[in-house]
Formats: C-alpha cells, structure tokens, sequence
C-alpha cells in the first residue's frame, strides 16, 4: 500500500514536472538512504541529467508559448517517467504489482500533464507573463512539497495528489466549457447578417 501511494504521488507530480520528481527523489535516497526509494534514482549521472533537464525546465515554463511547446514534447516524457518510477517503486515485487504501480504512476502522470498543459493554454491567453511565472513557481513549489511529504507520509500526500488532480480536472473542466461557449458565440456573430444602410 505504501509503494501504491508513493506511487500515485510521484505519478501526479511527474505529469508536472518529471524531472524535478527524479531530483528530489534521488537526493533523497542520496542522502537519506532510504529503503522506499529506489537506488537507481540516487545514481550521480541521473542526478546530473534530471537537475540539467530540471534547469532547463525551469527557465522554459516561465516564458509564453514557450511552456506550451515544453509542454507538448512532455507529452510522452512525463508518463513514461511516472510510469518508470512507479515499477522502480515496486523493487522485487511480481510482475503483477510491477504492472499494476507502472500504470498508476504513468496514468495520474497523464492526467496531471494533461491538467497542467491544457491550464497553460489558457495562462497564455493573457497578455502578461506574470501569470506563467506565477504557475510555474506554484507548481515547482507543489511538486516539491507532495514527493518530500510523500517519501515519509505517502498515503497523506497520496490524498493530497489526489484531491489536487480532482481540482485540476474540474477546472480544466470548466475552462474547455468556457472556451467552447465562447467559440460558439464567435462563430454566430460571424454567421449573422451585416445590417442594412
């Protein structure tokens, strides 16, 4: 049950942001040595490349349109992290909890990345660039404070990625509704007839 939530949790924030996921889990294990975090993570060519990718991260979620195309390419690298680590979570476990953590990591990290991709979209509607900096400290902050909680309490943060991914799906929600209705409201002004004289 505890690699299920650690599972789930490192799933959520790697949908988010992947290799702040790995940077935090590896130091972790680093330092800490820790039994419910994998060794693979702790290894000095992964930490170089996830605070590397992490820095890059950094900078291109912070300038518009540029997250958003982050983002795209994130599309099949966040999954796959969160999937990645939720079958390194299940260590020496039988092929079945392997299978089953894989897809709890890599489907939340799915939903979340779609969460946070499609609520950039919107961020970037706005004209100033105070609101993509202000996400992406939010999100960095977030991802940081549910795996650090996780690795000592992981059914709690568990519940916490789970009432956030809850929220950020009901908002991505109410947002595509929005849009939508806005589209249709555009395309019948477009339709209408110019008036006379």
């Amino acid at each position: 049950m505890e690699s299920l939530s650690l599972a789930f949790s490192s799933g959520w924030a790697s949908g988010v942001n992947a290799y702040l996921v790995v940077l935090v889990l590896g130091l972790a294990d680093r330092f800490g040595d820790l039994e419910q975090v994998p060794d693979a993570l702790g290894r000095g060519d992964v930490l170089v490349v996830a605070g590397f990718l992490y820095a890059m991260e950094f900078v291109a979620d912070k300038v518009p349109y540029i997250d958003s195309t982050w983002d795209a390419i994130s599309t099949l690298i966040r999954p796959t992290a969160g999937a990645v680590i939720g079958v390194l979570l299940a260590g020496d476990a039988t092929t079945l909890e392997q299978a089953v953590l894989g897809v709890v990591g890599g489907g939340t990290a799915l939903l979340s990345h779609s969460v946070k991709a499609g609520s950039r979209l919107a961020i970037n509607s706005s004209p100033e660039p105070v609101s993509n900096v202000a996400a992406s400290i939010t999100e960095d902050l977030a991802v940081l404070g549910v795996v650090w909680f996780a690795i000592d309490h992981p059914r709690a943060a568990a519940l916490i990625a789970g009432v956030l991914l809850a929220g950020g799906l009901v908002m991505l929600y109410v947002l595509a509704r929005l849009v939508r209705r806005g589209w249709r409201r555009w395309k019948r002004r477009d339709e209408e007839p110019a008036p006379a004289g």
